[in-house]
């Protein structure tokens, strides 16, 4: 969670919350990457949670420390993400490496980070339990695959599906939509402005946030421990659905896959010591 800070502006922070939330904005758009994940990787999935179920109440504390992470979400969404891709589509299997060492690479300050109340024996069923969950969920979508024509019903689902992908980390929407062939004219449509697309898009993420964002925080209050471990299986087992398999069949490929994953790693546990210093107690 975002920790107390001085009112001092720090420049250097603010680029920090702008980087993280760059990162996130690719976790969104990138095919089985979850931006929710990379928001609870990095501290700040609590207070985004704690602004969308009581945006008034939280508005005049949340908002000015998330402002930073928000241009970042835009620029990685819109902007970077536009770069990027091209080198997942010309280059998949090293990007997904790369970020599949980045989580990886983080998951010791999320297991610090879900410990923070202590740890039951409930907690760790709630780890077993939701890893579990989404295997059999990501298992079933990829033996399923179904072609459906885009309308605006189904933008709505888009929409839902984007904004469960923030609230519940580990649902990656890219992952819900790509076997229904929904993913790419969604994304299309939004980096496209098309507002045939951006407004049931908008109205089905607002709904979901709307009707979800208040139970799932309302559970964090509750039973910190056990949800913050459900969220942790459920980022090792979406970030174990995504390893390419096939790719490792190769030498060659397998090397390169292998200094991806490493190179996330190193820049995970980078970011992990510059994310402690910079914070200010």
């Amino acid at each position: 969670m975002l920790k107390k800070q001085t009112n001092t502006f720090n420049p250097l922070q603010f680029l920090y919350r702008i980087i993280q939330g760059a990162l996130i904005g690719l976790g969104a758009v990138l095919p089985g990457i979850s931006g929710g994940v990379l928001s609870v990787i990095f501290g700040i999935y609590k207070p985004i949670m704690e602004l969308l179920s009581n945006p008034f109440k939280n508005f005049r504390t949340h908002v000015p420390k998330l402002i930073p992470v928000f241009i970042g979400g835009i620029i990685g969404f819109l902007g970077v993400a536009n770069i990027l891709s091209y080198f997942l589509n010309k280059y998949p299997d090293p990007s997904v490496c790369l970020f599949i060492g980045l989580i990886g690479g983080m998951l010791p300050s999320l297991f610090r980070e879900a410990s923070e109340q202590g740890r039951s024996k409930g907690s760790w069923i709630s780890l077993m339990v939701c890893m579990c969950f989404i295997f059999v969920l990501l298992i079933g979508l990829r033996m399923t695959s179904v072609e459906i024509v885009p309308n605006f019903f189904w933008y709505l689902f888009c929409g839902f599906c984007l904004a469960l992908s923030v609230i519940a980390p580990g649902m990656s929407f890219s992952t819900l939509l790509m076997p229904l062939g929904l993913y790419t004219p969604f994304v299309d449509g939004i980096g496209h402005f098309d507002m045939a697309i951006l407004v049931p898009g908008g109205i089905g993420a607002l709904v979901t946030v709307i009707l979800l964002a208040k139970a799932i925080n309302a559970l964090f209050d509750r039973h910190y421990s056990i949800a913050f471990h459900g969220i942790v299986g459920i980022v090792i087992a979406a970030t174990i659905m995504i390893i390419p398999v096939d790719s490792f069949l190769s030498a060659g490929s397998a090397f390169v896959n292998l200094i991806c994953i490493v190179v996330g790693i190193i820049c995970a546990l980078a970011l992990d010591r510059f994310n402690s210093r910079v914070q200010v107690e």
